[in-house]
């Protein structure tokens, strides 16, 4: 068995990991895999979860790897109609797919310090705007339609969206990626309130400052030196650092199990490396 931050057996449950050929949830469904469950890994980019996939069976777990669009019901659930054949029924649910789009942010944190040419408010794409709220909301929405019918009917499962610390104070430049994750922080609160009678826990992290390719632009100049941004963070973050991907396996292993976290439902538990506690004084 691998290296975890939690002896936590999953061992004949079925997980579904969306947007698991990325960095975090691609860990997230190794994790998965290593704990013993067998791993459904889902994301758009099939040639990523399938290479997943072929590494982790390589070293004896479970998992495979599907194409999967989360903004096409009709795609989740044929998708969903494969995993029941190979794997079995839903067991737990993880609505990893999500991110920003550079068609949805500003290039200036105030508009009163807009420079000539940047790109304010005003100039904010609504196509981009549109695609990162249904990537982010409705690509949780549309798989817990797809996978949740299979936990109804048993009566038991767990739901794990992620949301993010933007979603509790919003971030400058990036107004629609901060309102569509505090749309998802609400919606766990909504999804645990409407399964409470179906045996159903719903809980999401809201992982702090992590360095992603969706943002290393953001963070880190060309030459590899941090931005004024990065420079900010950190300042703004008691422990001084950025939060490793890994650190989000544990709180995602302990949330997802019905033992160890039985009576938590409708949380949103920040991983940030203590970013929201300091005040800046």
């Amino acid at each position: 068995m691998a290296n975890l931050p939690l002896n936590i057996d999953y061992t004949g449950k079925v997980v579904v990991v969306t947007g698991a050929g990325g960095l975090i949830c691609g860990a997230m469904a190794r994790a998965f895999a290593y704990s013993g469950a067998k791993v459904a890994a889902l994301d758009l980019n099939e040639e990523a979860v399938k290479k997943l996939a072929a590494e982790v069976k390589a070293e004896g777990y479970i998992m495979e790897g599907y194409k999967a669009n989360v903004l096409d019901l009709d795609a989740l659930k044929a998708v969903h109609e494969q995993v029941l054949a190979e794997l079995g029924p839903c067991d737990v649910l993880v609505n990893g797919a999500g991110g920003n789009n550079a068609r949805a942010q500003t290039d200036c944190e105030y508009h009163h310090e807009a420079w000539e040419g940047c790109k304010t408010f005003f100039d904010l794409d609504q196509s981009g705007v549109d695609f990162v709220f249904k990537l982010n909301f409705q690509g949780t929405l549309l798989p817990t339609q797809a996978f949740a019918g299979d936990m109804v009917e048993k009566k038991a499962g767990v739901i794990l969206n992620i949301s993010s610390m933007n979603s509790y104070i919003p971030l400058t430049k990036i107004p629609a990626y901060s309102a569509a994750k505090a749309a998802i922080s609400n919606f766990t609160q909504w999804l645990a309130t409407h399964f409470a009678g179906s045996g159903i826990r719903c809980n999401a992290i809201a992982p702090g400052f992590l360095v992603s390719a969706q943002n290393y632009a953001l963070l880190y100049n060309a030459d590899g030196t941090p931005t004024a941004r990065s420079h900010k963070i950190l300042n703004g973050t008691p422990t001084h650092r950025f939060v490793d991907a890994d650190e989000l396996i544990g709180a995602t292993l302990f949330l997802c199990d019905d033992k160890a976290a039985s009576a938590i439902t409708g949380v949103v538990l920040p991983i940030d490396a203590g970013f929201a506690a300091y005040s800046g004084v």
